[in-house]
């Protein structure tokens, strides 16, 4: 009777662990870095943050970008260097995928007149 309970038990907790973890892997979390286009080519994009931060995306072919500065840039193929972007990515890929670029208004640097 208590070996029958143990089992019960067991897998009880693991079917209570499966459904809490399940959600959190299935849904992997975007995350966003905020940059500079440092250097791109029709595969590649490496973002500096100005903090000493320098990521490297690779483009996949459902690459969305969106401008919302000029609205001029619709493709990767439009972006150019020293474009002002955020990036969206999972943080499970190795190496990092580009799923979401969106270009943003030029940054004013500090001191600099408006």
């Amino acid at each position: 009777m208590r070996k029958l309970a143990r089992t019960f038990a067991l897998v009880g907790l693991v079917a209570l662990g499966a459904a809490v973890l399940a959600p959190s892997t299935a849904l992997a979390q975007y995350r966003e870095f905020t940059g500079l286009i440092d250097k791109i080519n029709d595969k590649k994009m490496i973002v500096d943050n100005r903090q000493g931060d320098k990521v490297t995306f690779d483009k996949v072919k459902d690459t969305k970008v969106e401008d919302t500065h000029e609205g001029k840039k619709k493709s990767w193929d439009d972006l150019k260097s020293d474009d002002h972007v955020t990036v969206k990515w999972k943080m499970v890929d190795k190496p990092r995928k580009a799923y979401e670029v969106i270009v943003l208004p030029p940054k004013k640097e500090a001191g600099e007149e408006l």
